[in-house]
């Protein structure tokens, strides 16, 4: 079966009603038309022949196509069931030969099931998305918040999450999310896509950003205490740091003593924080517990 143009909005949409098809909105989907960006956007994965490589939502396969030409090991995560029968018989070479594979569902619930399974860490995976903007900051919060840092890590999101994602603190966008991505990643801005190099259309500009894995010079092994201390400062952002850490300290620990112990000025906000701040924080946390145990 010929696959469609992929540049062309006419030539999807004949295809789509062809096979008794239409665009579901509540999966979030729209196909990427600029064959020059998608050709950018795959460069950003810096793919070498044998790199495993995983893609979330891939619907007809237009970013499939192109990783897959550059010789990955390809998983991709596809929820809609009719996608997948076609991206089953546009890939079936690939599949025959086993470099594709497809995981059928809700990324959400199974990317940590297909990790185990596949036998490897998250460190040896590139992982890839035209995100889905329901879905992209659950789905991106929810592997960092796992601790599973991936190789290299390239997204196309709604421009406001992008921004969310590389603010820095006393910036307004500046949150908890903001926190968690710079906690393990560089997170780089790129290209910006207009609505027009979509279809269906989508109401806001996206943006292309990119996750590069920072060099740890610490142990992460209490990583998810980080992520609830970090939840609990942004809990109230009119708040000081002072009042919102209550809600993590025990009760043997005042927060008076607690920022004496972390040299941390407890008038602060959250937002005044930088990345490091947390960290020195949640160290500080984590030790003073074990010293009132």
């Amino acid at each position: 079966m010929n696959k469609p143009d992929y540049n062309s909005a006419s030539s999807l949409k004949a295809f789509l009603e062809e096979n008794g098809m239409a665009m579901q909105k509540k999966f979030g989907q729209n196909f990427m038309l600029n064959a020059d960006a998608r050709s950018h956007i795959v460069d950003t994965l810096n793919i070498k022949p044998g790199d495993f490589v995983w893609e979330i939502g891939p619907g007809l396969g237009c970013m499939t196509e192109e990783i897959l030409k550059r010789g990955a090991n390809l998983t991709v995560f596809e929820i809609d069931r009719k996608f997948i029968l076609f991206l089953h018989e546009f890939f079936k070479e690939y599949e025959e030969k086993g470099v594709f594979k497809i995981v059928e569902g809700d990324v959400l619930k199974n990317w940590k099931k297909e990790l185990e399974s596949s036998g490897r860490k998250a460190s040896e995976i590139k992982l890839f998305g035209n995100l889905p903007y329901n879905i992209a900051a659950t789905f991106v919060a929810d592997t960092i918040t796992e601790n599973k840092v991936f190789s290299l890590c390239t997204f196309t999101v709604q421009k406001e999450v992008a921004e969310r994602m590389a603010s820095e603190n006393k910036s307004e966008n500046y949150s908890a999310f903001s926190v968690l991505c710079h906690s393990v990643y560089n997170v780089k801005l790129d290209m910006v896509l207009a609505a027009g190099n979509f279809w269906p259309r989508p109401n806001v500009a996206s943006q292309v950003v990119l996750f590069i894995p920072v060099e740890l010079k610490r142990n992460l092994s209490n990583y998810k205490d980080f992520v609830k201390l970090v939840h609990a400062l942004f809990s109230s952002r009119r708040k000081t740091i002072f009042n919102n850490i209550k809600s993590v300290l025990p009760k043997n620990i005042s927060p008076e003593e607690f920022f004496v112990l972390a040299n941390v000025d407890g008038k602060k906000r959250a937002e005044d924080l930088t990345v490091e701040d947390f960290f020195v924080l949640s160290d500080c946390l984590t030790s003073a517990i074990l010293k009132k145990v």
